[in-house]
């Protein structure tokens, strides 16, 4: 269970579901009575539409009236709440104010969760310019239960979806349970801030390929028809044999070109012997490429490089320095096909 501390306000979390205070009341005085050598009662759910026939005339104004157990669950305080809110040629069930006087939307479904009450939701927000919004619905349904995961994750404003049931023991009257099932925590926060950041490098890398293709095609045929993958690091066509390829690779400071050996699964031992066939013409092969190259065996790995890293900037660097950093790989690109091509037609494997 999930209990909120009437006097400090405070969560102590030891389970899942959570029960209002004034329920979690009944089930100890239960369990003195139970103490006394009596036995303890059961908890047991009842139909909804037994306690609140209505949803918006019983229990949106029910909810108006108790606003305040919403307190025992939220980690802000909600001061009052209005009923039916005009939201454009809509009305919201209830729209309350957090401590710092700014709008909460709440809506409640006593049934399942459906796309109509999470669009009305998001439409009732912007409406009112609410940054909170409470979600209270009877089933909630795994694939609404993600969405407002993900709304967390990717936008700022937060979101509330909670589980609704009414209980009883024995005999008593009927009371409010409350799960949370969703809301906005730090990790979900953090989660949205890399989602956003990997959204923003996979746009700059697919800027990054357009321009470096553009620049390549007026100098060589090379990955002339080759469309980069959606936000990949890397920019690859075949050498000529199978299992080798002449790559770009581009990272945040550096760049790379480099001749990949990978004949796929269970290849290690023909990747590594190709790479060894190769580098018998190493000196000849770098006094063609201009300068040394990095010769990576990758021993204990399926397979090898043969490449050039240079330290010309990345795809961080400003946007005007990218005409330079592209040039200056596809001309290490042309020269390490031109060096490697005459000893890569002539491998036997």
């Amino acid at each position: 269970m999930v209990f909120w501390s009437e006097s400090k306000k405070c969560r102590v979390s030891v389970g899942y579901s959570l029960i209002l205070s004034w329920t979690y009341k009944v089930i100890r005085h239960a369990q003195q009575i139970g103490w006394r050598g009596r036995m303890i009662g059961r908890i047991t759910r009842v139909p909804l539409r037994d306690v609140w026939k209505h949803e918006a005339k019983d229990f949106t104004k029910w909810l108006q009236d108790n606003i305040d157990v919403l307190n025992e669950i939220l980690d802000f305080e909600i001061t009052r709440a209005d009923t039916e809110q005009p939201a454009g040629d809509f009305y919201v069930d209830l729209v309350a104010r957090d401590d710092e006087g700014n709008p909460v939307v709440i809506e409640n479904q006593l049934g399942k969760s459906d796309n109509d009450h999470l669009g009305k939701i998001i439409t009732y927000m912007t409406a009112v310019e609410a940054n909170k919004a409470i979600w209270i619905v009877a089933d909630p349904r795994p694939e609404h239960i993600k969405a407002v995961a993900w709304l967390n994750e990717s936008i700022e404003p937060s979101f509330y979806l909670m589980k609704i049931e009414a209980v009883k023991i024995g005999e008593s009257s009927p009371a409010l349970l409350l799960t949370p099932i969703v809301w906005p925590t730090e990790e979900s926060r953090n989660v949205g801030t890399t989602k956003k950041q990997m959204a923003e490098t996979d746009i700059l890398l697919d800027e990054f390929w357009k321009g470096l293709l553009e620049r390549a095609r007026r100098r060589t045929k090379l990955h002339a028809n080759i469309t980069p993958y959606p936000g990949s690091s890397w920019l690859s066509t075949g050498a000529g044999k199978s299992g080798l390829a002449l790559s770009y690779l581009i990272r945040q400071t550096w760049a790379m070109v480099d001749l990949y050996i990978d004949r796929g699964k269970d290849a290690e031992e023909e990747n590594k012997k190709i790479f060894d066939e190769i580098s018998e013409k190493k000196a000849e092969i770098e006094r063609a490429f201009g300068e040394p190259l990095e010769w990576q065996r990758l021993e204990g790995k399926r397979a090898c490089r043969i490449g050039k890293k240079m330290e010309i900037g990345g795809y961080r660097d400003p946007k005007e320095k990218w005409p330079e950093i592209q040039d200056k790989m596809v001309d290490a690109m042309i020269r390490l096909d031109q060096a490697l091509r005459p000893y890569i037609e002539k491998l036997k494997t």
